[in-house]
């Protein structure tokens, strides 16, 4: 499994996102300029330049038409995915810090960051057919959480929005109404920041990552703690196997603590964990410097990484890979 390694960003890669199809590959960095890629062979494609801060996510719509990014600019924005046009910009009093499409692409909620004297909130946003009819309202904003919340996604049938972030509490929001329906349990829970969160292909659980050296799946109803894979340093980033029972955690140190380390001590790896047994068995080496950002191929067959060293790797795995009995 010889990795492709992709090299367009300047500074370190924030997020990861396949499109519906698998054939194209979005990054976020923080220098300013989402990219796509083509997924089989790791060529870029193009960037999306107007940002005008780090780009901390993105998601692209099912048609792969449409792009959404959100920034520390305190902008997200709506990109053509084809030409690479901007389509719209929503303004906001605090950097965006995660961004996702609703199942029907007709929604989309958008984190903001606490800033001076605001608090950090979730903003649902409407996303209209036509660029021309798009509108900057929020739908609805739902506050409460301390601190960052780092992700935020739908969960089932658009019925509820999942957040996460560094209070360590993965809460459950009606969509309808805002009320918060579910909190995750302190004693069971993440101790510290959760940095991740990624849900299942069929969107039933989900995983998170956090500072406390640990992943964690839920299920995405009932908010039940399904199970914990844990590791010996922070995660910052989760995926999972689309085809196998494979969760994947990337991490390192924290960055500030970067440079004390030697890249050959081999603590920069992607590591697999039996979803099921929670047993480590295996890690992908090769960044120098932590993993912040994993993603797994929809078909299941390749996955790609992005690191602080400002790589992105794309593995292609073998067809061994795929007979792995434990």
């Amino acid at each position: 499994m010889r990795p492709i390694l992709m090299k367009g960003h300047e500074r370190p890669l924030t997020y990861l996102k396949y499109n519906k199809d698998g054939d194209l590959l979005f990054s976020c960095a923080k220098d300013h300029t989402p990219t796509v890629w083509f997924a089989d062979n790791g060529e870029r494609l193009g960037t999306y330049r107007g940002h005008n801060g780090a780009v901390w996510c993105c998601d692209v719509s099912r048609d792969s038409m449409t792009l959404i990014t959100g920034s520390a600019d305190q902008t997200a924005k709506l990109w053509n995915v084809e030409t690479g046009a901007q389509l719209f910009t929503f303004n906001f009093d605090s950097p965006a810090r995660s961004v996702d499409f609703a199942v029907g692409d007709k929604l989309a909620v958008i984190t903001t960051d606490p800033f001076m004297e605001l608090n950090s909130a979730i903003h649902v946003k409407r996303i209209a057919g036509d660029p021309a009819d798009q509108s900057g309202e929020s739908v609805l904003i739902l506050k409460g959480p301390q601190g960052r919340i780092n992700r935020a996604v739908w969960g089932p049938l658009n019925r509820t929005i999942i957040s996460a972030g560094e209070d360590a509490i993965v809460r459950i929001w009606d969509t309808e109404t805002g009320k918060l329906l579910k909190e995750s349990d302190k004693e069971t829970g993440h101790k510290k920041t959760i940095t991740s969160l990624a849900k299942a292909a069929d969107g039933s659980h989900f995983l998170t990552g956090s500072l406390d050296k640990s992943a964690k799946l839920w299920d995405a109803r009932t908010l039940e703690l399904i199970k914990t894979y844990v590791t010996e340093r922070p995660v910052n980033a989760v995926t999972m196997s689309p085809l196998l029972d494979h969760v994947v955690l990337g991490g390192g140190q924290d960055a500030s603590a970067v440079t004390t380390t030697d890249h050959r001590a081999g603590k920069f790896e992607a590591k697999f964990f039996d979803k099921i047994l929670q047993e480590e068995i295996g890690g992908v080496k090769g960044h120098f410097g932590p993993i912040n950002a994993l993603a797994f191929n929809p078909d299941g067959k390749s996955f790609s990484s992005g690191g602080e060293d400002g790589y992105v790797r794309l593995h292609h795995f073998d067809p061994d890979y795929f007979n792995i009995k434990i």
